[in-house]
């Protein structure tokens, strides 16, 4: 019989984990410059975009930049990804996320095709996305991601990538 690892206090866990999320999300210096940040609740992860006249692209609307719709979407689909195998690795005991900086993170996972649905224009006010993971195998990904403001119902765009899963080194 093997033995038992140790109950941990909810605290440490949430620690754990949180540290494991920051320190994947500061990995990527593109993400600091839009102003995402992510909420985890468990293992679920919510992408937001903080608003900021930045990010406009048409004045006259005015409109969040399709651009930056675009990379909001995307961020938040590699950032999910690779969640989802750090969580696994985190959770089976096989990483330590305290050993976690930028420089001994994982890959990222690398973009094959990204396309964008523009179902409305993005108003000037914080931006929330969230991303599912379709199917994640040893070399390939698929991710749906979608993009709403105010109300979860009404999305503004929304998105599905292919991705190439980064090789154990």
């Amino acid at each position: 019989m093997s033995p038992r690892r140790p109950v941990e206090p909810v605290q440490v866990i949430k620690e754990r984990r949180d540290a494991a999320l920051g320190a994947l999300v500061h990995g990527v210096p593109y993400i600091q410059f839009l102003g995402i940040q992510f909420d985890r609740r468990g293992d679920e992860l919510t992408a937001i975009l903080p608003f900021d006249q930045k990010l406009i692209g048409n004045p006259m609307i005015p409109a969040i930049h399709g651009g930056v719709t675009a990379a909001f979407l995307e961020v938040a689909a590699i950032i999910e990804l690779s969640w989802s195998l750090l969580w696994e690795q985190m959770e089976g005991g096989t990483l330590d996320p305290r050993l976690l900086t930028p420089e001994t993170l994982p890959r990222l996972p690398k973009t094959i095709d990204f396309t964008v649905d523009y179902l409305r224009s993005g108003l000037p006010r914080d931006a929330y996305a969230r991303a599912r993971v379709n199917r994640s195998g040893r070399r390939y990904a698929s991710v749906h991601v979608e993009a709403w403001q105010d109300n979860r119902a009404r999305l503004f765009a929304q998105a599905t990538g292919h991705f190439l899963m980064p090789t154990p080194d």
